[in-house]
């Protein structure tokens, strides 16, 4: 992965200028993704600790987050405007995505983008980056120069995606990053009627992006909570629980417990992060649902006897969330996904003997990459004798969505399109031999 900032990132200080320190805060996050490998999540925290203002984080993490988007078309702009082209790294490089996201996806007027950059380059070529955010702008003017209608895919992921899916998926893998994602709701109960949106499965609602989601009638008395409809589908494989005992491992932060705790599932869930957790804690003390919770690593930890069922929800990519999350097409290549898909086989040949004979294993990643998903599962079955594939059934699952072949689920780009589109998700169900 290429460098956006020289590791000198010496910004000015002069934060009477109304708007810079979000987006000092802002490079501050793509110096994080781009050059350290974080996500913008991790990187958060601190790079926005000097904002006191929720709307200055807010900002920060959209002007972040659309540049990393649609930073193939923003180089492409500053390359035609200068004669020799700027280093990835060159701050000057980076405050003009960042000005120029501004203006072209966020309509922010150009005197206050350009404004607000310059000082991001401080004791730099001030000059130079107005003079090329000058051009681009009388190109975009006189129709010479165009934000396209399709963030480009970066180029390792989209050769990978083409590859493993073909062509048509990769390219509505573009279409879908290239706007907000819809909201999807999870219900409690069947009853969605509070709210207007359109119903692609039980207990789900799918509204506009932009939603208030804390101002929607039902909030507050924890009748729904934010889910993607494809992160919503391995815990409905599992069913009803009828007071049945289950493992949720990797559980934070806590949709997948919901669903299950309102299904009659006794669920523990397990997660090695307190700071998740607590945002977990506070997502069931909202919908009044009750799960034993867990703060512990599950190479460490274990239960005191076998259970009927775990869902595990297994570290990963990510590749599969992009639309939310589009900082991960940057920061994942080939080496972190063999990785990650070590992880993975290590955890399932731990977690293995915890289902009892007879009981139910559901597997799932919020990624694209066979070697996370189908390879994993394949792997799993020629080492584990005792466990088979419990297929999907297609009356299992909502319109649009069908089972492999094998009779595991794989939710791609092109799903739902006209609906908005599905995130990347693998699901197997297993089951212990009796």
């Amino acid at each position: 992965m290429g460098s956006c900032l020289r590791r000198n990132t010496t910004i000015s200080n002069d934060n009477k200028i109304p708007g810079l320190p979000a987006r000092t805060a802002a490079l501050r996050l793509l110096d994080a993704v781009c050059r350290r490998g974080e996500t913008l999540d991790q990187a958060l925290p601190v790079a926005t600790a000097k904002l006191n203002n929720p709307s200055d984080r807010s900002l920060a993490h959209n002007i972040a987050a659309n540049a990393l988007r649609w930073m193939s078309a923003l180089d492409a702009m500053i390359d035609s405007a200068t004669k020799k082209r700027l280093p990835d790294d060159a701050k000057a490089r980076m405050a003009l995505r960042i000005a120029l996201v501004q203006v072209l996806v966020l309509e922010t007027p150009q005197h206050a983008a350009i404004a607000t950059a310059l000082p991001l380059v401080h004791g730099g070529p001030r000059r130079l980056v107005h003079g090329v955010f000058s051009t681009v702008m009388r190109g975009l003017e006189s129709g010479k120069l165009a934000l396209p209608e399709v963030p480009e895919i970066p180029g390792e992921t989209l050769d990978r995606w083409t590859h493993h899916w073909g062509e048509d998926v990769a390219i509505s893998a573009g279409q879908a990053w290239a706007g907000a994602p819809p909201l999807d709701l999870s219900f409690k109960a069947d009853d969605t009627s509070a709210l207007e949106g359109e119903r692609l499965a039980p207990k789900h609602l799918r509204m506009p992006s932009g939603s208030p989601v804390t101002e929607l009638a039902g909030f507050d008395d924890g009748a729904f909570w934010v889910q993607d409809l494809a992160a919503s589908l391995p815990a409905r494989l599992l069913g009803e629980g009828d007071g049945k005992t289950l493992l949720d491992l990797c559980a934070a932060p806590g949709g997948k417990t919901m669903q299950l705790a309102s299904a009659g599932w006794k669920t523990v869930s397990v997660d090695n992060s307190e700071k998740r957790m607590e945002r977990f804690k506070d997502n069931l003390g909202r919908t009044g649902l009750d799960a034993d919770i867990v703060i512990a690593d599950l190479m460490k930890w274990q239960p005191s006897e076998p259970v009927d069922a775990v869902l595990l929800d297994a570290p990963c990519s990510a590749t599969g969330i992009f639309r939310r999350h589009p900082d991960v097409l940057h920061c994942i290549g080939s080496r972190q996904i063999t990785e990650r898909a070590e992880v993975q086989k290590a955890l399932l040949d731990r977690i293995a003997p915890w289902v009892k004979p007879g009981g139910v294993l559901v597997y799932t990643v919020c990624s694209l990459e066979p070697e996370e998903g189908e390879d994993q599962i394949e792997q799993f079955l020629e080492s584990h004798e005792d466990f088979t594939l419990a297929a999907v059934k297609p009356d299992e699952l909502p319109a649009g969505i069908s089972s492999t072949e094998n009779g595991c689920v794989r939710t791609l780009p092109n799903m739902l399109s006209e609906k908005g589109h599905l995130d990347g998700f693998f699901i197997a169900r297993l089951q212990r031999k009796a």
